[in-house]
């Protein structure tokens, strides 16, 4: 037997994997991974004196001598990933892939809360969508599931493609293309590039795939892949707004427009109706009711900071803030003039390499263009506006002499520039 096959063999004894020596469950499979300030390798007799079944290496400190229980491998995340693998093969359900640029995560929960209506589901918890969280993920997925959800996040080429020989999807959805990551997939057509990975393994593997054609880059992407085609107006779908609320209030209909269903959301931005789109198509097509869907939908309340509107007693706030980039931002902007008192707070963007001052620099004229008071907050803005604030500290030093109040304040930023620490003066 060799080394895969005994990892695998033991995992099906527990089905508990962890890659954190401060918490080993008794009998799990400690996987020594490495980063650029740690090395888990040093942990593995540690994690085994604390419960582990095995730990699984690719360094082995000698001091004690060697364990038994030692499963020695040549690259110890390499090994996570084969286990995934390895036990995706014998699920017996439907497996859906999302990725996209943005509301991938809103996209998720919103299908995870629709599939439950029929379905016992397991959706990637909190961010754990990449490299090492795509693998934790699938092995977290318990044995009575019935539907799985999971969440892929890339920030190069090739990264889609790897989730997808662990995943091996069912059915995929990219939420859109748009301007996140730009340093890393070297412009918009490597990002189409990356993202469509997801749609070539449908297509290779003869899967399905759930496309909104009323989306810019989606529908160059489709050809000869078996798809369901969704949208506003994308027969036989139609999703209308019914009127300007703090939260989406919308009606949807699956059959042309013959009958309609009305949703009131907890979700604050219009552009969260592509999201709600996605849901809505993928539930009608695992034959879900039409009032599930939108019971399901209605009752979804979001958290960690994305859209969140929370009335603070002196302002009501969008919370957004817990990542931002080009695209994003630009829907945030557009959508705040609908509100009484629209202001923003607003937040570098990460991860834009040379197109980093440009992108700035149009959140800027865009905030102007649509007469939109705010404050801009980050090195990336101050290069561009002078009358931004260089961080967080000095604008909340501002901000306690100068209170806001009165306002729709719109709070969205990248994830490392932590806005949600403003919240106590909003």
């Amino acid at each position: 037997m060799d080394a895969r096959e005994k990892i695998f063999k033991a995992f099906l004894e527990k089905r508990l994997v962890t890659t954190d020596s401060r918490n080993i469950p008794s009998g799990s499979l400690f996987f020594a991974l490495k980063g650029e300030n740690f090395n888990g390798n040093a942990f593995a007799t540690d994690a085994l004196a604390q419960g582990a079944a095995y730990a699984i290496v690719d360094e082995v400190f000698n001091e004690g001598g060697f364990d038994e229980r030692l499963i020695v491998v040549d690259d110890a995340l390499k090994a996570l990933q084969n286990l995934a693998a390895d036990y995706r093969n014998t699920f017996q359900f439907p497996v859906l892939a999302i990725t996209g640029s943005n509301g991938k995560t809103t996209t998720k929960e919103l299908i995870r809360e629709v599939i439950a209506k029929k379905f016992k589901v397991y959706a990637t918890e909190g961010n754990l969508n990449n490299h090492i969280g795509v693998p934790l993920t699938m092995l977290r997925v318990p044995a009575d599931c019935e539907f799985a959800i999971i969440e892929m996040g890339a920030n190069h080429q090739k990264e889609i493609a790897l989730y997808c020989d662990i995943v091996h999807p069912d059915f995929g959805l990219i939420t859109n293309i748009g301007k996140a990551h730009l340093e890393g997939f070297g412009g918009v057509e490597g990002i189409i590039k990356g993202k469509g990975e997801l749609f070539d393994s449908l297509r290779a593997n003869k899967k399905m795939g759930f496309v909104n054609t009323e989306l810019p880059h989606l529908t160059s992407m489709i050809q000869t892949m078996n798809h369901v085609a969704y949208g506003f107006n994308a027969d036989p779908f139609r999703i209308e707004i019914m009127k300007e609320t703090p939260t989406l209030d919308f009606r949807f209909s699956v059959n042309a427009g013959a009958t309609y269903i009305h949703c009131l959301t907890q979700l604050a931005g219009t552009y969260n109706l592509y999201n709600i789109a996605s849901a809505i198509a993928i539930g009608n097509y695992f034959q879900i009711g039409d009032q599930e869907i939108a019971d399901a939908i209605a009752a979804y309340n979001p958290s960690n900071n994305r859209s969140q509107l929370w009335n603070s007693g002196k302002n009501r706030v969008i919370l957004d803030a817990y990542n931002a980039n080009p695209s994003s931002m630009e829907v945030a902007l557009r959508n705040l003039v609908y509100f009484e008192n629209p202001f923003f707070i607003l937040g570098d963007m990460f991860e834009l390499g040379e197109y980093c001052k440009q992108e700035h620099e149009r959140i800027v004229n865009l905030a102007m263009e649509l007469n939109l008071d705010g404050y801009f907050v980050g090195e990336f803005f101050s290069e561009v506006y002078a009358k931004s604030f260089v961080s967080v500290e000095a604008l909340r030093a501002f901000l306690i002499s100068n209170a806001i109040e009165n306002k729709t304040l719109l709070l969205k930023g990248s994830r490392g520039m932590r806005l949600e620490q403003l919240k106590d003066l909003l």
